[in-house]
């Protein structure tokens, strides 16, 4: 298992650092002058060679990555152009709202589709793996901002019981801001929850049709008793994937629920800093979302070691 994780964190290091150069080259070394970019094509030549020095873009490209990834290692990332403040400041302001937007949308995922995938697959063929896949069909091609859309005039205008939007900040209590972010994690659970349950019924059909299974089912245990004991478990690793990968995307694809709800998220950060060309905060949103997708997929590699004890064994 060491061994295992071992390898698992090096690769993880390799690919920060490999995708720490690609950003920078895409933000900083491809043909463009940043700071043009950033002041527009008004912007007086004076103007224009102040901020290329605070930017330290008179410096060469190897010395400007090297003091950017420093930076990054000590948590420096930067001061923002538009709002004067430190880049690390604003990120985790806006990741106290995105982190538990995106973990309890995934929550709400999770908890829908297990159930409802694993309930379809011990009714194949059956009036409720119908209505599961109907309804799960619907689902992976409705998009997250009309579910958002529905729920807002259904609970927020028509019921009254939750709010249509905005945030009111954690200092107001843990509930008012739950309350909050109720909505936006139902809208993106939905779409997940669908893809997800569809995933499960099928890994769980394909579990169920191995010989374990079927010498489980000879030996006296009931169907339902041979899919708790030894299916589900097995058939949990390729969920496990898909829900490594939903949890990035719904950390990083948030920014049109975060617009719909008005939420100070990461989503709304990056939009905003893309409509006022603040390249450093984008080029720093950017980093901490590539760095949040390689952390969960390797989170999800370790959960494969706990889940399929055969890789301890090969490690």
């Amino acid at each position: 298992m060491a061994a295992f994780a071992l390898r698992r964190l090096l690769a993880l290091l390799a690919t920060l650092a490999a995708a720490t150069l690609i950003v920078f080259t895409v933000m900083e070394v491809l043909p463009g002058d940043p700071a043009q970019v950033m002041l527009g094509t008004e912007a007086r030549p004076d103007t224009l060679a102040a901020l290329r020095d605070k930017l330290g873009l008179n410096q060469p490209a190897p010395e400007r990555y090297v003091a950017w990834v420093a930076g990054l290692l000590r948590g420096d990332f930067g001061v923002s152009y538009t709002y004067s403040t430190p880049v690390s400041e604003l990120l985790a302001e806006r990741l106290l709202v995105s982190l538990p937007l995106a973990l309890l949308a995934l929550a709400l995922a999770t908890a829908i589709a297990i159930p409802l995938g694993a309930w379809a697959a011990a009714n194949r063929n059956g009036a409720a793996d119908l209505s599961v896949m109907t309804a799960t069909q619907v689902g992976v091609a409705t998009p997250n901002f009309w579910f958002a859309m529905l729920l807002v005039l259904l609970f927020s205008i028509t019921l009254r019981w939750l709010p249509a939007g905005g945030f009111p900040g954690w200092s107001a209590g843990p509930w008012p801001g739950l309350r909050a972010l109720i909505l936006p994690a139902v809208a993106l659970a939905l779409p997940q929850a669908s893809i997800l349950a569809r995933v499960m019924r099928s890994s769980l059909l394909d579990t169920l049709g191995e010989d374990y299974v079927r010498s489980a089912r000879a030996k006296g245990l009931s169907e339902g008793q041979a899919l708790r004991r030894h299916a589900l478990r097995n058939a949990l690793i390729p969920v496990l994937t898909i829900m490594g990968l939903q949890f990035s995307f719904l950390l990083a694809g948030t920014i049109i629920i975060e617009n719909v709800f008005y939420l100070p998220g990461l989503g709304r950060l990056v939009f905003q800093a893309i409509n006022q060309r603040d390249l450093v905060v984008v080029k720093s949103v950017v980093v901490v979302l590539v760095a949040s997708v390689i952390v969960v997929n390797f989170a999800v590699d370790m959960a494969y070691a706990v889940v399929d004890p055969r890789l301890r064994r090969r490690a």
